[in-house]
């Protein structure tokens, strides 16, 4: 597609291929045809749970051990060109044109960043991954414990190796996936005045044709991925909330509970949902922001304080150093935390990509393109370090220099959901620091279903961001329901499976989505300032 034609007036706008039915205003066929799918798997998997459960976990293991090279390398390349781009003069071009203004202050749009990017996942692998990693180092490094006891010299190596792993999977990798879609998604509706819709992001590339079955695919893809990435984290959530529940108030830890407490919280979501986007999710992002930053103090005052304050930096440093060799894909014998950990990690994160993206461009008209790379990478990615550094550093200092086991315990009997509140248990104040964790996770839940019914509407709206409340109350009804439903069919493991299934195709498409992104940025600085060749 010419320059010349990515300036004319494109002629789209939102919804205007919706049909209106029984009070509805949705997309068609996107709409129908996502939901048609969406109920044929939960039918399908509520009636055949052994066949579907075999079938994920083998699907799991086909894609993650035969196209880890597509997940690794499209990874690598999203967060090239965000620094990239951040560098280049492309940074000076403004989402929204020249004369935009942020709607929301620093603090507001940061608190819905980071809620609706990672927070159950902050949570639920804080302090599991750092552990678990130390017992289990990957790149080849000797293993710390032989028979339960430390190895001499090899504890400091694998305690290095367990934090940098750890922030290589909550750094810039994943917010790069988030900043590439935004940032596309952003261009496309601030600046060409296209529809909401992942589909518009391809417009440079395909002109008007994103209108036919390019673009219905597209979006079709967006909303699988959104549903079965955020299923995932609402499986994560509501097992994680029972463990503690279970632990405080020894409320049974059952598949049933897990189901109630799915039903419970979707039931809250709802209420958000109703109320819109800056009296429901803005609202209660800032209450998730001030209860993290709280838990956080917490645990940094009552822990190995000076430890987490110089860990900090040293984590910091391992994660730099250790960047190279973990981001490479090629001749790697760790294939079990490769094909188990990294793997899964990007697939979720491309799974998400759709619903935090087009969440963080509803959310970021008014800034330039530095200031949102700079606030979507490199912002998250010191606070990820510090949380890491603060919660799994803790556990590894309870074992390492106390003699406290539980949440190595955790790890060794795989009950991940516990190693949180293990770890806050040789805390002081337990009782209060674990209540505080487990209304996080519920917040942070109630967040992840509200957003995503949001932007699942969204999308099924055909861009439309003032469709009717009740097509949101049917998305997040069936965010909860899928997650009930890959639990009940194969646990944890469902739900991962569900995320790298849908997360493989867009990732190819996110790919695309670099040349389509650079094209529209080299359009908008040319218009305000010249050409960058």
């Amino acid at each position: 597609m010419s320059e010349t034609t990515f300036e004319e007036d494109h002629g789209l706008e939102a919804g205007q291929d919706n049909v209106r039915v029984l009070g509805l205003d949705v997309h068609n066929p996107v709409f129908f045809v996502s939901a048609v799918l969406i109920i044929a798997f939960v039918v399908f998997a509520l009636i055949f749970s052994e066949t579907a459960a075999a079938g994920l976990g083998g699907l799991r293991t086909w894609l993650t051990s035969t196209f880890d090279w597509v997940f690794m390398l499209s990874a690598n390349l999203f967060v090239l060109f965000c620094l990239a781009v951040a560098l280049s003069p492309l940074g000076k071009v403004r989402l929204g044109g020249k004369d935009a203004v942020a709607e929301y202050s620093y603090s507001g749009w940061f608190a819905m960043l980071f809620a609706a990017g990672m927070g159950i996942g902050l949570m639920f692998f804080g302090v599991l991954e750092p552990m678990y990693h130390f017992n289990n180092p990957p790149l080849g490094l000797e293993a710390p414990l032989a028979d339960g006891q430390l190895v001499e010299g090899a504890a400091v190596a694998a305690r290095e190796m367990g934090m940098a792993a750890t922030i290589f999977h909550w750094g810039l990798h994943p917010w790069a996936i988030y900043a590439v879609l935004a940032l596309s998604l952003s261009l496309a509706a601030y600046n060409k005045g296209l529809p909401l819709s992942i589909r518009s992001v391809f417009y440079p590339i395909f002109g008007e044709r994103i209108r036919g079955w390019i673009g219905h695919v597209v979006d079709i893809m967006a909303v699988l991925a959104t549903l079965f990435g955020l299923a995932t984290s609402l499986g994560f959530g509501a097992s994680q909330a029972l463990a503690g529940l279970n632990e405080l108030y020894g409320v049974p830890n059952t598949d049933m509970m897990k189901v109630i407490l799915i039903v419970c919280i979707t039931g809250v979501a709802l209420t958000s949902v109703v109320a819109g986007l800056d009296a429901g999710v803005k609202r209660l992002s800032e209450i998730n922001m001030v209860l993290a930053l709280a838990l956080l103090l917490f645990v940094i005052a009552f822990g190995p304080t000076m430890e987490i304050i110089s860990g900090f930096f040293s984590n910091a440093w391992f994660y730099v150093k250790e960047l190279p060799e973990l981001s490479n894909w090629v001749g790697r014998e760790d294939t079990d935390f490769m094909h188990g950990w990294t793997t899964f990690y990007w697939a979720w994160w491309i799974s998400w990509s759709p619903f935090v993206g087009m969440f963080i461009a509803r959310v970021s008209k008014g800034r330039t393109v530095r200031e949102f790379i700079i606030c979507v990478l490199i912002i998250p990615t010191i606070v990820s370090i510090l949380w890491m550094t603060t919660f799994g550093g803790t556990a590894l200092s309870q074992f390492l220099n106390e003699g406290y086991n539980g949440v190595q315990q955790t790890v060794v009997d795989y009950v991940p959901e516990l190693s949180l509140f293990a770890m806050l248990a040789d805390l002081p104040l337990a009782g209060v620091s674990s209540l505080i964790g487990i209304i996080l996770v519920i917040v942070f839940f109630v967040t992840s279903s509200d957003s995503g019914s949001l932007v699942i509407d969204t999308i099924t709206a055909g861009g439309k961001i003032d469709a009717p409340v009740a097509q949101r109350v049917f998305w997040a009804l069936f965010e909860g329901l899928v997650a009930i439903v890959l639990l009940l069919g194969g646990g944890l493991a469902a739900l991962q499976a569900g995320a790298i299934a849908t997360g493989f195709p867009f990732a190819i498409l996110m790919v695309l989505m670099l040349y389509a992104t650079f094209k529209a940025l080299r359009f908008e600085y040319k218009a305000i300032d010249g050409s960058p060749d």
